[in-house]
This record gives C-alpha cells, sequence and structure tokens, in this order.
C-alpha cells in the first residue's frame, strides 16, 4: 500500500509523506503558480533533489500527504514544524499541486485535521502560518479553517518588480471547532 490512513477526515486523509511521489511533487513545484506562492521561484528543484526533501520529511518530522479518500490520489501535503513542546507551538505549512483540486474545499480540511492533531495529540496550543498577500484563495482557506490574521511582515517578498507583505495567522487550540479525530480518541467515562 502506497499510503497509510494516518488521520482521516470526510473527504481525505493524511499519510506519511512518501518519496516515491517524487516526480509528482517535482511536477508540481516546478510549476510557476505554485512556486511563486510558496516563495520558492527562485530555486532550482529536480527530481532527485525533490526525491531526497520527501526522504528526509519521511524520516522526521510531522510531513503528511494529502490524499482523497475515494481513489486514493495524492493532492497536494502539509506538515507541523518549528514545535516547540515547552511553549505548545507550531508553524503549519501546505499546498494543494494540481490548480483543479484547489477552490473544493480539500485544503480547508486538510489544515483541519492537522492543526485537530496537533491540539489534541501533540499537545500544542497555538499554530501559525505565513501566507504572502496576493494568495487570497489560501488566505480564504485558512480562514474557513478558523485562522486569524495576526500580524504582517510588510514589503518581504519582492516578485514582478512589486513588494508584497507576507501575512501571519495563527489558530489557537481554544477555537479549533473540528472534531474528526474524536471517534477515534479515548475519553473518560
Amino acid at each position: 500500500m502506497k499510503y497509510f490512513k494516518k488521520l482521516v477526515g470526510s473527504r481525505l486523509y493524511l499519510s506519511p509523506v512518501n518519496p516515491e511521489d517524487a516526480e509528482t511533487y517535482a511536477r508540481w513545484i516546478n510549476d510557476l503558480t505554485v512556486s511563486i506562492r510558496l516563495g520558492t521561484s527562485r530555486e532550482v528543484i529536480g527530481l532527485q533533489r525533490e526525491k531526497s526533501f520527501l526522504e528526509d520529511m519521511a524520516k522526521e518530522g510531522q510531513n503528511y500527504a494529502i490524499v482523497q479518500l475515494d481513489g486514493d490520489q495524492l493532492l497536494g501535503n502539509c506538515s507541523l514544524f518549528a514545535i516547540d513542546h515547552v511553549r505548545r507551538v507550531a508553524e503549519a505549512g501546505i499546498f494543494l499541486g494540481d490548480e483543479g483540486q484547489r477552490g473544493q474545499g480539500y485544503g480547508t480540511e486538510a489544515l483541519q485535521l492537522l492543526c485537530e492533531y496537533g491540539f489534541k495529540i501533540l499537545n500544542l496550543n497555538n499554530i501559525m502560518l505565513r501566507v504572502f498577500e496576493f494568495n487570497q484563495p489560501a488566505i480564504r482557506c485558512y480562514e474557513k479553517a478558523g485562522f486569524r490574521v495576526f500580524g504582517r511582515r510588510s514589503q518581504s517578498y519582492y516578485v514582478n518588480n512589486t513588494y508584497f507583505d507576507e501575512i501571519y495567522m495563527e489558530l489557537l487550540r481554544d477555537d479549533c471547532q473540528t472534531n474528526f479525530l474524536d471517534a477515534k480518541l479515548p475519553r473518560r467515562e
């Protein structure tokens, strides 16, 4: 089996990343639309480099493939990183590779599932993410997942002769309203 249903939502599940998907990820990350939104457009990422990234991601950390429940189609990936268990904080990152999969709620559901896991299993209290101001579809997705803007870094990304702000968004444990994992988690009677 290529994917494992670690965290299951209503339309998708999160599985540990699989280095066998390197060609798909390399295709996505070399799509200028994707790389501009991720801030990686200046990097050259070939198949071997992407495979090395995925191998490292598979060895450690909270790095997940986003997989459609119906048909096991790879949609993208998401991660929790910069995890500080003392302060109970982390950062999240997410992207959907194929443009046709965006705008259908997959990103929102994947992020909700990832954050619920972060709060209920990893015992985090605050998860933040960063997004460039021109990526309005992503900002709407994050807001639907419960994130709110708490700051910005002005003129921090320069592309196409224009400066753009980097927006900082966060979700607190008390504001997480999803319960995808509740059926699997133990409860005190």
